[in-house]
């Protein structure tokens, strides 16, 4: 079975090797085939055969039975893909979780700052990796003030928010109205949440030291628009934001859900 270039060096960034794809491409087009039928179909030496359907087994794009002789089926590539994504994922949570629990009090002793106090952040995937650092730093409290415009953002923080949640970490979001009533019924499970009429900014603020406020958006070089924000880790600026928060809250008290 012949694949495009682009295809089969994406199978190779996930970790496959050229073997490997020809076992794999082979139990596609076949179907259920013996290690024998597959060396012959995939051109791979029968010497090397079951090494590679081993490491694909491991690899979670086949599976095998228990009949003699033995036969090797193979996955639906997006049941493979989910289930190598869910890996990578918990893999990274693991380590982020040892190298930030032993590092960042280091860091934070040694008073060292690798930034200025106040950067501009443009575009969504900065703005939502900045957002999902003062998170995932937040040890008391995290103060969220989503505009109709950042709704995007609000499905793929809901894990993070619910692991703050699971610690005791006391949450509270303003939405927007007109926010889509599901979202808004998804965060109210884990965080307190009102509606507040007319908001058009919108940031974060962690434990009253960093804070993210959304400008609105700018022109890019592209021609297009994009987001565009402020972040610092001042906890002066953190408390005016969050008096401001506290304004907009209790102008919301109606609106509580």
């Amino acid at each position: 079975m012949d694949i495009s270039d682009k295809s089969r060096k994406a199978m190779e960034t996930l970790g496959l090797t050229s073997y490997e794809i020809k076992v794999y491409l082979a139990l596609l087009e076949h179907g259920p085939l013996t290690a024998s039928d597959i060396s012959k179909k995939s051109g791979v030496p029968y010497s090397k055969i079951y090494e590679v359907l081993n490491l694909l087994e491991d690899k979670v794009w086949l599976e095998s039975n228990s009949s003699r002789p033995q036969k090797f089926f193979p996955k639906s590539p997006s049941t493979a893909l989910e289930a190598i994504r869910i890996q990578k994922e918990s893999d990274i949570k693991y380590n982020e979780d040892i190298i930030r629990n032993e590092l960042m009090p280091i860091y934070q002793k040694s008073g060292v700052r690798e930034k200025p106090e106040i950067w501009v952040v443009r575009g969504f995937y900065n703005i939502a990796t900045k957002v999902n650092e003062i998170i995932q730093t937040s040890q008391k409290e995290l103060l969220i003030a989503l505009p109709q415009i950042a709704q995007e953002i609000a499905k793929p923080l809901q894990p993070l928010l619910r692991t703050l949640y699971d610690k005791g970490i006391k949450i509270i979001v303003l939405v927007s109205e007109g926010t889509n009533i599901e979202i808004i019924k998804s965060i109210s499970r884990i965080a307190e949440v009102r509606i507040k009429e007319n908001m058009f900014g919108g940031g974060v603020i962690g434990d009253e030291k960093q804070v993210l406020i959304l400008l609105g958006e700018e022109r890019s070089e592209k021609g297009g628009f994009e987001p565009i924000a402020i972040w610092a880790e001042h906890p002066g600026l953190a408390g005016y934001a969050k008096d401001y928060f506290q304004y907009l809250w209790n102008d919301a008290q109606t609106k509580e859900i």
